[in-house]
């Protein structure tokens, strides 16, 4: 009987915490547009305002000032991720394929994430990880089904950045809900 009763309390608690995070991200997306429209994570604000150095002979270099621990580090000067580990070591690093809509430079946090759904410009979607919106449209990672990374269509709004599908399995394994994001030029 005590091991039923974990049973159903891990059940509940992992339907609790997908609800909560659900929510979250039902009310970030409808945060009217002089409010600040993305939740923020505490972090230095030299990480919000400051474009990053890059190590000029190595691109996929993490850049110095994006911030400590394990996070998301995203780049949209570069269209590159870093998955970084808390003693701040890259543990993999891709280039991505940004939607028509930015989020703005800061910390943030995971707020949602979706196995499977169709995206915003009507592409089946997997390992979708949400978090920020703007301008009511919500931010976040996820991988084409079919595998594509193709530019999006420039007359869609869309937040989806667009990773391959073995990029996309490694976000979705590594970004769970309340994981920090850190977006940089």
């Amino acid at each position: 009987m005590a091991g039923s009763s974990s049973g159903i309390v891990a059940g509940l608690t992992v339907a609790a915490v997908a609800t909560v995070g659900f929510l979250a991200y039902q009310a970030s997306a409808s945060v009217p547009a002089g409010l600040g429209s993305t939740a923020r994570a505490s972090a230095p604000p030299a990480v919000a305002t400051s474009r990053a150095p890059r190590d000029k002979k190595n691109p996929a270099a993490l850049p110095a000032g994006s911030g400590k621990g394990e996070r998301v580090v995203y780049s949209l000067d570069d269209d590159r991720v870093w998955l970084v580990a808390k003693n701040n070591k890259v543990n993999r690093t891709f280039k991505v394929t940004p939607g028509t809509v930015d989020p703005t430079l800061g910390s943030y946090w995971v707020t949602s994430r979706s196995n499977a759904v169709t995206g915003t410009d009507g592409t089946p979607i997997q390992h979708v990880v949400r978090f920020a919106s703007t301008g009511g449209i919500a931010i976040g990672f996820s991988a084409a089904v079919s595998g594509a990374t193709q530019e999006p269509d420039p007359t869609v709004k869309s937040g989806g950045i667009r990773e391959s599908a073995e990029d996309g399995t490694a976000m979705w394994a590594f970004a769970t809900i309340g994981q920090s994001v850190v977006v940089i030029h």
